[in-house]
């Protein structure tokens, strides 16, 4: 039996010309696999060969889990049981049991011998996977080998790539026998057909046609910050030069216009803006918002969001036709952008005087005169009040140094109130997690913070999720959780 086995590995390593240890892990999952199926349930069986001897032994195994995550019985074995035979095992550890040998001859050398040819033909196509992703060529361009239900099989060389058809430029046709380019989106290494996926749609597939036809963002004399699009329609990109005798739009444009008409020809027509990067987040967007004049922007560094004023007859071009030119110089940004204007921008900073006024007169209680100066000298929130410096507040005509420090206590007292009110707040919603054996204030905060209020969602919680939530350890974790899930058991 043994010298079967030995046989039967050489003459595959020499017929195939693969290495012996490929064609003995082909023979130990051949042999796995008969053993498993012995058994009605789905077990996990290890095999191991002596390449030397020939001789195998057979182990049904169980891998470790925390004691409240045994989920499939059959292949898992939680932590609490392994410990008591092995002690010093841990988690992701595997308990193995010796099983009785299948014989040889049941399995059929013509079944072993297919899994040793899928497993060459796997090991193959993975060489060839990683040779060409060493090349690091993440512009791929190859010919269109067949159709599949609309998607494009590409060969480039040794390598087969899939082109999906929510990929495409919307409305071009592609046909079996063209030659295609495309950016390499992502690798799928479970698929069964070919791994690479690539996009003629993302934003990168743009920057890549544009270092093809520039020579400059080659040689790092250009940069591009930013790519946007719409594709086959509309695109925005951001250029920065690294050399100021560089202008980064003429360069990209081309004599006549010949760059970038060589990557819209790519791009099925797709029309391209390309403007100056900017390290000022507002004068950035005035770029990218071209061919729109803009008046004025109002920037909202917490929300990230910018309120763009344009004048009535530049409204229709800043927004674009269906919201593309405002949607595209969001995307390049990041940025929120909300058009409007001159008129809508009116009422709108008269509503916030409106309620910055009402805000000041309650909280600070002040009359209406006291509230719109405040308002007038651009304070904003009550913390402003309470903790811009004291001669900024003495600088205001209106005021006296009585007057400001009267309204910086009142202001300071108000900030202290809301924060009891929402402390007490908060500790009533905690009421349930704190009576929880083990619990702390410190944690329920924590948990909190992350939207756990009561012991149900504690309980819902895995063992893993609740120390990344709060960086407590192990058994003060299952504790707690245990601890939730005990109505459960009542």
């Amino acid at each position: 039996m043994s010298r079967e086995i030995l046989l039967l590995v050489d003459a595959l390593a020499r017929e195939k010309n693969v290495g012996r240890d490929i064609v003995f892990g082909a023979l130990e999952l051949a042999l796995a696999s008969a053993t498993k199926k012995r058994f009605k349930e789905d077990v996990d069986v290890r095999v191991s060969v002596d390449h030397e001897t020939g001789d195998y032994s057979s182990f049904r195994r169980w891998q470790v889990v925390p004691d409240d995550e045994v989920e499939s019985p059959a292949i898992q074995i939680a932590l609490g049981d392994a410990q008591r035979e092995h002690a010093e095992i841990n988690v992701h550890d595997y308990v193995e049991e010796p099983l009785e040998k299948v014989e040889f001859g049941r399995i059929g050398a013509q079944a072993a011998k297919q899994i040793i040819l899928q497993k060459i033909r796997d090991a193959e196509r993975e060489q060839i996977l990683n040779d060409f992703l060493a090349r690091k060529e993440y512009l791929v361009t190859g010919s269109i080998k067949r159709m599949d239900r609309g998607n494009a099989i590409i060969e480039s060389g040794r390598v087969e790539a899939l082109l999906p058809r929510d990929q495409m430029i919307p409305k071009e046709n592609l046909r079996v026998g063209d030659r295609a380019r495309a950016y390499l989106w992502k690798i799928d290494r479970n698929a069964r057909g070919p791994q690479l996926i690539l996009s003629r749609t993302v934003p990168e597939f743009l920057v890549k046609l544009f270092e093809l036809e520039v020579p400059e963002l080659e040689d790092g004399l250009l940069e591009i910050k930013a790519a946007a699009r719409d594709p086959g329609s509309r695109a925005k990109i951001a250029v920065k030069s690294n050399d100021p005798r560089i202008d980064p739009i003429g360069t990209c444009v081309g004599m006549r216009g010949s760059r970038v008409q060589a990557v819209t020809a790519e791009l099925a027509g797709e029309r391209i803006d390309i403007i100056n990067w900017a390290a000022d987040p507002a004068q950035f967007v005035i770029s990218a918002l071209a061919p729109a004049e803009v008046n004025s922007i109002v920037v909202d560094e917490e929300k990230h969001s910018m309120d763009i004023v344009v004048d009535e007859e530049n409204l229709a071009q800043a927004i674009g036709r269906s919201g593309q030119n405002v949607r595209l110089a969001s995307e390049l940004t990041g940025w929120e952008l909300n058009l409007m204007t001159v008129e809508e921008s009116r009422q709108k900073q008269d509503e916030e005087r409106t309620r910055l006024r009402g805000v000041f007169m309650e909280k600070l209680d002040v009359d209406e005169e006291v509230a719109d100066i405040l308002v007038q000298e651009g304070f904003s929130s009550l913390e402003e009040v309470a903790y811009v410096p004291i001669n900024e507040m003495l600088e205001i005509e209106a005021f006296d140094e009585d007057t400001v420090n009267e309204l910086r206590s009142r202001a300071r007292n108000a900030l202290l109130t809301q924060a009891i009110v929402s402390e007490e707040k908060l500790e009533h919603e905690l009421e349930d997690l704190l009576q929880l054996e083990g619990m702390d204030s410190e944690t329920a905060r924590q948990l909190a913070s992350q939207g756990v209020v009561t012991r149900e969602g504690l309980a819902d919680l895995a063992t893993d999720d609740l120390i990344e939530m709060t960086g407590i350890d192990q058994e003060r974790a299952k504790q707690l959780i245990m601890a939730a899930r005990a109505p459960w058991f009542a």
